[in-house]
């Protein structure tokens, strides 16, 4: 159980209309489709802790710098809550590969109209606030 809340960070990789979703094999919402991203460390700007988590998990260079949205992630029964900063990525650098495969059992590009389901709670409210943009959609 977390004394306070925790902050994270997350990337919706958008390219060529398609977005990039990782399958998480852990809590919380294992088996659940999401963004890539992860926890900010101490004194680590978010913009590099997003950089930094999405090449630890896909293999690929991206650069954060257009902020999306703020998810928020609270569940009492468990005694998690996360709040994150998603950033809106249209370039990257490399190819993806599943570097973590003890944390996520696959990947893919999914078009914006077909995304897998079920999808992660912040990957939700990112996806809401991607709607909103109309240069995207």
């Amino acid at each position: 159980m977390q004394s306070e809340p925790r902050v994270g960070c997350g990337a919706a990789i958008l390219v060529d209309g398609k977005l990039l979703l990782i399958r998480r094999k852990k809590a919380p919402e294992a088996g659940c489709w999401g963004l890539p991203g992860g926890k900010v460390d101490l004194f680590e700007p978010v913009s590099r802790a997003v950089e930094r988590e999405v090449a630890e998990e896909l293999g690929i260079t991206i650069h954060a710098r257009d902020m999306l949205c703020l998810v928020e992630q609270s569940d009492q029964e468990s005694g998690t809550h996360w709040i994150a900063p998603v950033y809106l990525v249209t370039k990257l650098t490399g190819t993806p590969t599943l570097m973590e495969p003890e944390k996520h059992s696959d990947f893919g590009w999914f078009p914006l109209g077909e995304l897998p389901s079920p999808l992660t709670t912040p990957t939700v409210q990112a996806m809401a606030a991607l709607r909103s943009r109309a240069d995207i959609f």
